[in-house]
C-alpha cells in the first residue's frame, strides 16, 4: 500500500502547485509524474483527502485542500515529484520518555505514519495520527538519537 500513500502524497503536491479545475486535468498531471490511476480511485482519493473546490484569484473554481492558505503554489515547471521529496510535510519532533510527537503540515500526519508503520523499524512499537500530529511508542531503552537515526530515511529533513 506504500503506492496508495505516495500517490495522495503525488495529488497533494499536484493540488498545492498548481491551478486544477477537474479531475481529467489532475489526471493528466498524475500521468506527467508516472502515476496511472483510474477516474474512479481519483474519485476516492479526493474524496479521502477531503479535497474541495473554491474560486481562485483568477475565478476558476480549482481543487483545494483542506486548509490550503498553509500550502504554496510552485512554478509551473516544478515537477511535483522533485519537490514532494524534497518535503514530507515534516514539521518538529518532541520526545517524552518513549514516547515521541512529531508534527506536520495539516493532512501529511496519516500518510506519513503510514510509511513509518511499513518500514517496521525495531526502535518504534507503533504510531498514532491525526490530521497533523503523528505520537509514536518507542520501545524500552531506545535513545532518542536511534529513533532519529531510524526515521532518517522516511524523514530526510528530519
Amino acid at each position: 500500500m506504500k503506492k496508495k500513500a505516495s500517490r495522495l502524497d503525488t495529488i497533494k503536491m499536484i493540488i498545492s502547485c498548481k491551478e486544477i479545475c477537474s479531475q481529467e486535468e489532475l489526471l493528466q498531471h498524475l500521468k506527467r509524474e508516472g502515476v496511472e490511476v483510474t477516474q474512479a480511485t481519483l474519485s476516492r482519493d479526493l474524496k479521502q483527502l477531503k479535497v474541495a473546490k473554491a474560486a481562485s484569484m483568477t475565478g476558476k473554481y480549482v481543487y483545494v485542500l483542506p486548509n490550503s492558505t498553509v500550502y504554496r503554489r510552485l512554478p509551473e515547471n516544478d515537477s511535483a515529484i522533485r519537490e514532494m521529496m524534497k518535503f514530507t510535510g515534516f514539521v518538529s519532533i518532541s520526545f517524552s520518555h518513549n514516547i515521541a510527537v512529531i508534527r506536520t503540515r495539516p493532512g501529511y500526519a496519516s500518510s506519513l505514519a503510514y510509511d513509518i508503520d511499513n518500514y517496521n523499524l525495531k526502535e518504534i512499537v507503533g504510531t498514532i495520527a491525526g490530521d497533523d500530529t503523528i505520537m509514536l511508542v518507542i520501545h524500552e531503552n531506545i535513545s532518542h538519537e536511534d529513533v532519529k537515526r531510524a526515521l532518517h530515511p522516511i524523514i530526510p529533513n528530519l
